[in-house]
């Protein structure tokens, strides 16, 4: 079955995450949203794991649903029947290796309570799990791989956001340069890592070192309003193994075809594909300095050596300068036994943009409604609905900025050091000519 899955997100316990991200909204806004299988996020941290254990029950293998009693309505003015939950956490590892300071964020996801336990009880003894629900842990990569291993073979650990300057494995500040110089002997068991929202499979695909592994895609949301803002998509048996497996498919092997976005019905597994930000939307895509307001490409950076022209401190290298530091292969290069990708845009922003308002304006939020109620979900909105049937129910404007988003007809501001690009659907021009009409 067609399964779309956003794996990393966060619960109220984290820091600068929205109070509203509770078991019952995350089980609605999934629903509004497309998504089948939601990560639960922060598994580590105590109380969020007794309201976990409190509001979910088993469903299929490994997987949970919210219990009846704590459903909320939809915007469709429904519950959700579809939503499940998979267990995960996301750490935060900083260690010393090698001589320098190591900052590297995962993902574990793990196939029931029994093997949360156990997970919480190994790194209980190492640090503060009740600080943060993301925890930050003095752990090197190897060895809570190796705990997440022997807590239970199926459980899983997935390298999170793999290029963020500051916090992952590929990180220019902080990180390695392979999976092997991290993992070492265990680098075996790393089967896929995730993106992020600064790079898209294509950036990727430039390091031959990744063909070995899949590349997911995920939310790492901290709000209702941006889940499923990056997801995959899976043709397989809704259990938590059908999911691995799924996963695990995505490593390059036989030639997926078009890039159509269309369910391939096969009798094993299948990784359809995934849904990504534009890349350039991304907070740390190019290279920069935020308080002295310099925004570089990577040759602007070699140009000055790395160094910000108004302080004369160090810039933040992004992932498209590290990614190119690290690539053997041409920018362009197609791995055409990859999965194929879908580029959006989070819909309340291409409304507000269509409207010249804010996203979280009333406006808006009446129209985003209105596009749920009509046609189910924001992924249905953003990549199923022919536009001549999303042109029966969305204003005009909306319609063609949702057009505009599906053929790549966007002007982005690229994000930097921290800040949000910024993506534009329509020009001056073009809104003389809304005006106009």
């Amino acid at each position: 079955m067609r399964i779309v899955a956003d794996l990393h997100i966060h619960s109220k316990y984290s820091r600068a995450v929205s109070p509203q991200m509770l078991p019952e909204t995350l089980d609605a806004w999934a629903d509004d949203k497309g998504i089948t299988v939601m990560g639960t996020g922060d598994f580590t941290h105590p109380l969020w794991l007794k309201e976990l254990q409190k509001k979910l029950e088993p469903a299929e293998p490994g997987l949970f649903v919210l219990k009846k009693r704590f459903k909320q309505k939809t915007l469709k003015g429904t519950f959700a029947t579809a939503t499940r939950f998979l267990l995960t956490v996301e750490i935060s590892c900083i260690y010393s290796r090698a001589g320098h300071t190591r900052r590297v964020h995962h993902l574990i996801f793990a196939p029931d309570f029994a093997t949360v336990e156990k997970i919480n009880t190994a790194l209980g003894r190492i640090g503060n799990l009740k600080s943060d629900g993301r925890p930050i842990i003095g752990i090197d990569s190897e060895d809570l791989l190796k705990i997440v291993l022997e807590a239970d073979p199926r459980a899983a650990l997935v390298p999170a956001h793999i290029w963020t300057p500051w916090f992952s494995v590929f990180g220019s500040m902080s990180g390695f340069d392979s999976l092997d110089e991290c993992f070492g002997d265990y680098a075996k068991h790393i089967f896929a890592v995730e993106t992020g929202l600064s790079s898209d499979p294509p950036m990727n695909w430039r390091v031959s070192a990744l063909d070995r592994v899949a590349l997911i895609s995920n939310s790492d949301s901290h709000s209702l309003q941006r889940i499923g803002r990056e997801a995959n998509i899976f043709d397989t048996e809704l259990s938590y193994d059908g999911i691995m497996e799924a996963i695990r498919s995505g490593a390059p092997g036989k030639e997926v075809g078009s890039m159509k976005y269309e369910v391939r019905k096969k009798s094993n597994p299948k990784f359809i594909g995934t849904v990504e930000f534009f890349p350039e939307e991304g907070r740390y895509h190019y290279d920069g300095h935020r308080l002295c307001g310099i925004i570089w490409t990577p040759e602007q950076t070699k140009k000055h050596g790395g160094i910000c022209t108004k302080c004369g401190q160090k810039v933040t290298v992004g992932v498209l300068n590290r990614i190119a530091g690290l690539a053997d292969r041409k920018d362009g290069y197609r791995d055409v036994h990859r999965p194929p990708y879908w580029n959006t845009v989070p819909l309340d922003e291409i409304i507000g943009e269509a409207l010249d308002v804010g996203s979280k304006s009333k406006a808006v939020q009446k129209e985003y409604q209105k596009l749920i109620v009509a046609f189910g979900s924001e992924l249905a909105v953003s990549l199923d609905v022919s536009i001549p049937k999303l042109a029966t129910v969305a204003l005009s404007e909306v319609a063609e900025g949702i057009e505009r988003m599906r053929s790549g007809k966007v002007s982005i501001t690229p994000g930097y050091d921290g800040e949000y690009g910024i993506v534009k659907m329509f020009s001056a021009k073009d809104r003389k000519r809304h005006e106009e009409q």
